[in-house]
C-alpha cells in the first residue's frame, strides 16, 4: 500500500484496469465453459434423432438446451426439408450471430492493455515534471528532495508495464479460445448440414 500511494494518483486508474481485465478474463471464461459444457452430448443426441428422422424431437430438445450450438441446430431444423445448400446458408446466418456474442468484451480488454503503460508514462512524465521544479525552485536539491518525483515515476511505469503485459497474454489466451470455440461449432453444424441434406437426397 505504501508503494501504491508513493505512485501517485495514475496508480488509481491503473488499479481499475487490472481489476477490470481480470473481470472481463473471468467472464469470458465462464461464458467459454456455459458454450462448450455439454456440446457433445448435444450433438450425439440431436444427430442420433436426426438419423431417425425424429426432427420434432431434435427441435424441442435444443429449444430447451438453449446453447449457441442449440440455437444454430435449430437454424439447420427449420430448415430441413430444403437443398443442402439452403440449409447451410441459414445455418451460416444463425452461426454468424452466435459468433460475435463469444467475442464480446474482448476489444475492451485489447484498450486496457493499450491504455495501461500509457497511463504509466504518463505518471513517469508527471513524476518527472515535478523532480524538475524542485530542481527550478530549490536549486540541484537532494537526493530526498527529488526522490519523491522520480519514485512516482518509476512505480507509474513499472505498475503500468505489469498492467499491461498479462493483460496482453490474457487477450491472445481469449482470442485463441474463441477462434476453437466458433471452429468447433463450425464442425458441429455442418455435420447436421450433412445429415439434413442426405435425407433429402
Amino acid at each position: 500500500m505504501e508503494i501504491f500511494l508513493k505512485g501517485g494518483p495514475l496508480m488509481y486508474p491503473i488499479l481499475f484496469c487490472s481489476v477490470l481485465a481480470l473481470a472481463i478474463f473471468l467472464e469470458r471464461l465462464w461464458t467459454f465453459f456455459k458454450v462448450r459444457r455439454g456440446s457433445l452430448a448435444l450433438v450425439r443426441e440431436v444427430e442420433g434423432l436426426v438419423i431417425k428422422n425424429h426432427l420434432e424431437e431434435a427441435l424441442v430438445l435444443c429449444q430447451r438446451t438453449g446453447s449457441p450450438l442449440a440455437r444454430i441446430f435449430i437454424g439447420a431444423l427449420h430448415s430441413a426439408g430444403r437443398s443442402r445448400e439452403q440449409i447451410k446458408t441459414a445455418v451460416e446466418e444463425v452461426g454468424a450471430r452466435e459468433a460475435a456474442p463469444l467475442e464480446r468484451y474482448l476489444g475492451l480488454l485489447g484498450t486496457i492493455a493499450t491504455i495501461a503503460p500509457l497511463l504509466g508514462l504518463l505518471g513517469t512524465v508527471l513524476g518527472m515534471i515535478r523532480a524538475f521544479t524542485v530542481i527550478a525552485t530549490a536549486g540541484v536539491g537532494t537526493p530526498a528532495t527529488l526522490g519523491g518525483g522520480i519514485s512516482e515515476a518509476l512505480i507509474t511505469t513499472a505498475a503500468g508495464l505489469s498492467v499491461a503485459i498479462p493483460t496482453i497474454l490474457l487477450h491472445k489466451y481469449l482470442t485463441s479460445r474463441v477462434d476453437r470455440t466458433i471452429l468447433e461449432m463450425e464442425e458441429y453444424s455442418l455435420r447436421m448440414v450433412d445429415l439434413l441434406g442426405r435425407q433429402e437426397s
